[in-house]
Parts: structure tokens; sequence; C-alpha cells
């Protein structure tokens, strides 16, 4: 059992994955935790939490046969973390989050995955597995914390003594393999990432209300993003990485020689203007292999408005707004109104 499980491990190492740990399926003592979670309604419109929130906790109702979870992390840090602070300080950029400005991660992950699969296969015969990568009802931080390649950070994203640049993915399989033990966590008394949410979302260490976090708002969220909320987001039109950006784990991340996850389209120096006037031909072909073309361009023109209201007045931005407020989409409508007037402009 402890020698298959090296090799596992070695085997994701050879495939690009920093970190593979193995864990058990008895998932019953947080089964409630996610429950109270969902009963108080902070996974807002994602209706697929509450849908399936009970299976999360279950593996091996999810994938019948399952005794073991793989999980593995790869990182996709390409850049230094000075370099996007200085994007969040120009409002008149427009700021995605670091994962989504390389190739789509689903794809890169479940790639790497299938490999693995395919590795173990080869050299063991063959056996039951599934792997997921963000794609199934699976409770990703806590099946990786308890195979202990990393710890539940207060902001809820699993964390390491490299940071927290990377990305989850799961194998669900039927080996009776040795399990790996937790870590221990590392934050301490530190509460930075709780202090410096834009939305305060993080209403308690380790307690998340989506409703309020940006990163749900901009991507998650599909109908008007609350008007409160929205002078609160900045320039942050994909994603937020402030509670990533603060944390001092972060400061020991290491550059992903990942080539996928290089970025693309010029995300790091483009402006408000620039992405607000980009047409839906040119976001279906500029954002092809991202995980950003799964918002839709209606959502994406949303955001950028938003931005834009949040952007100091000028008559470029004024004139920008004014190209769409007459847009066919009511929500694009409401937002744009909403930034004119920001600017003191009725609609």
């Amino acid at each position: 059992m402890a020698a298959r499980a090296d090799q596992i491990k070695q085997w994701g190492a050879e495939l690009g994955f920093q970190a593979v740990g193995i864990t058990d399926v008895e998932l019953s003592a947080v089964a409630g935790r996610l429950a109270g979670w969902l009963g108080m309604g902070w996974h807002g419109e994602m209706d697929y939490m509450a849908r399936h929130g009970a299976l999360r906790a279950r593996p091996a109702d999810l994938v019948p046969g399952t005794v073991r979870v793989i999980s593995c992390r790869m990182a996709y840090l390409q850049d230094v973390p000075g370099s996007v602070a200085q994007e969040l300080q120009d409002p008149s950029r427009a700021y995605i989050a670091r994962y989504a400005r390389g190739r789509d991660y689903h794809k890169v992950m479940r790639g790497r995955l299938q490999k693995l699969c395919d590795r173990i296969e080869a050299e063991a015969g063959p056996f039951g597995y599934r792997a997921f990568a963000d794609s199934a009802p699976v409770m990703e931080v806590e099946l990786a914390t308890r195979a202990g390649i990393g710890w539940r950070g207060k902001h809820t994203l699993l964390l390491d003594r490299e940071g927290a640049w990377f990305f989850l993915g799961e194998i669900y399989c039927d080996l009776n393999i040795e399990t790996d033990a937790p870590v221990a966590d590392h934050c301490g008394t530190c509460r930075k990432c709780i202090d410096v949410c834009p939305t305060q979302a993080i209403t308690a260490p380790y307690q998340l209300d989506a409703r309020r976090c940006i990163s749900y708002l901009t991507i998650e969220h599909r109908s008007a993003i609350p008007a409160d909320l929205r002078p609160l987001i900045g320039n942050r039109v994909y994603g937020c990485d402030d509670c990533q950006l603060v944390c001092p784990w972060n400061g020991f991340a290491k550059i992903s020689p990942e080539t996928d996850f290089q970025l693309r389209n010029g995300l790091d120096r483009a402006s408000l203007i620039e992405l607000f006037g980009w047409s839906a031909e040119a976001f279906d072909r500029k954002m092809q292999g991202s995980p950003i073309r799964r918002i839709g361009y209606e959502r994406w023109l949303r955001n950028l408005a938003v931005g834009l209201g949040n952007a100091p007045t000028s008559s470029e931005v004024v004139d920008a707004l004014q190209e769409r407020k007459n847009h066919p989409s009511p929500l694009v409508r409401e937002h744009v109104r909403w930034a004119l007037e920001r600017h003191g402009l009725a609609a």
C-alpha cells in the first residue's frame, strides 16, 4: 500500500503536480458544516451547491466503489505579486484574476489527471476511477486538507508554505492505498485576508459569505450586482485576488513552469475602455480557450460597466458608457445607467 502510494506521488510530480496526497472518503464530520453554510443562503445563486450539497460529503455515492481520493495540486503563478498590485492601483485598468489569464485550467487539469490515471493503470492494472477538476460536487479544499497537501486558510482557500496560487484536482478511485496525514495550520493569529476583503465577504476566520465575494459577483452571479456592492468592486472585472495578495505565505510562491497558464490577450495591461469596446464576436474569439468565456458577453459587459462607473470621470469613460446605454440587454443597460449616474449624468 505504502509503496504504491509513493509511486503515484512520484508519477504525479513527473506530470507537473507540485503535490499529491491521498485520503479516505469519510467526510461525515463536515457534512453538518456544509449544510449550515447552505442553510444560511451564503451560496447565493449557485443553485448547484444546494442541489448536490449532501453528495459532496459522500464521495462513494458520487462514484460508487470509491475508497480513496488522490488530491493533486498544480501551480499557476506567472508573475510577481507586485506587478498585480499595481494593476489594482490604476482605476483605468481592468483587473482580471490571475488564474484566468491563461488557458482554461479545467482542460489543463483534467488532461493531466487523466495522464496520471493512465500511468497508474499501465503500472498497476485496470482500476475504477473518475477524475475531477472543479467539475462535480466535490469538497476540494476539505479533501486536499485531509490528504495533507495544504491547510485551509482563514479565507477558506487551501494554503501551503509556498502560497496558494494553485489549482486542485481529484481522482476518486477504488485503490486501497495508504493515506496521508493532514498538515498543521500555519495561519496563526494573522487575519490580513479578512481585513483586506473589499466587501467583507470573509465574515470570520474560515467563513465566507459568497454573496458578498467579488469573485462570486463577477463570475457566478447571473443577475444584477447589488448596487451597494458595486462601488466596492473597483476595477475588478473578473474575480478578485486581494486575499491572496496580502497573504504572507504567498511571498514564498514560485513561478509555475506550465506554459498553458501564461498570459494571453494582454490581460495584465488592458484598460476598461478597451475591453468594454469589444464586440460579441471579438469576445468569443479572444476568449476562446479561456475560463473567462464561460460568463458570456452580457456579464462581461455588466462587470466592465461597474468598473467604468468606479473609474475617474473623463470624456473617454463617459463616451464609452454612452455607446452602450441602449444595449439590447436590460442587465447591461441597468449597469451602464448606474455607471453614468456615478459620473453625474442621467442615462
